[in-house]
């Protein structure tokens, strides 16, 4: 007789961490981070490329993921990448719930998307477009600008968004000084943006 054996569920974790929510809607509140190994995306501005290869980063289980969220007071968790919905996070966001959690989630879009997510910051990114299914379920668009022409390619996506997602332009932390002016100025002429800043780099938080 086969003998049947619970499958453990588990996830390549770069790294889990406390911190401060640096960037768009959510910025300022503690959060609990995720950050998943593994991204297809290949951003050449990435300043997580070691997250890209799933395999060098160890699986824990869905238990031991929520067990070190648990030892903070905080009840934010932010699922990041990494592309984080390479990922099946069904398992992880139901059992995250069930301890209480509010689930954000930081994606490209380019996977679809599982789970179950209060809050999904969609940041498309032109290397690898995010998928129509995706979008319309954004609760914020976050589009970082690295040169002039990323102001067309958020205004494609805004159009796309459902009317009541939360539009911000962010400067790429190595062309700040150059794009922020310019970020500033469009912002004047196109008041539905608003602005989000990198704010844990620049208090020295992770």
């Amino acid at each position: 007789m086969e003998i049947q054996t619970e499958t453990i569920v588990t996830y390549p974790v770069m790294e889990a961490f406390y911190t401060l929510q640096g960037e768009g809607a959510h910025t300022g509140r503690a959060a609990y981070f995720i950050r998943l190994g593994g991204c297809d995306v290949g951003c050449v501005w990435c300043d997580v490329k070691d997250s890209w290869d799933a395999e060098k980063h160890p699986k824990h289980s869905v238990e031991d993921i929520v067990n070190g969220a648990l030892q903070y007071p905080g009840r934010l968790i932010v699922i990041t990448g990494g592309e984080p919905l390479m990922h099946d996070l069904g398992p992880l966001t139901n059992a995250l719930h069930a301890n209480g959690f509010t689930i954000n989630i930081e994606t490209s879009g380019a996977h679809p998307l599982s789970g179950q997510l209060d809050w999904i910051c969609l940041s498309p990114k032109k290397f690898k477009a995010p998928l129509p299914s995706v979008v319309p379920y954004a609760d914020e668009l976050k589009v970082v600008i690295f040169n002039k022409s990323d102001f067309d390619w958020a205004e494609a996506f805004a159009a796309q968004v459902n009317p009541s997602c939360k539009l911000y332009l962010q400067p790429e932390w190595d062309k700040r000084e150059q794009m922020t002016p310019l970020i500033i100025d469009y912002i004047h002429n196109n008041p539905k943006w608003g602005l989000s800043l990198q704010t844990h780099k620049y208090i020295g938080v992770p």
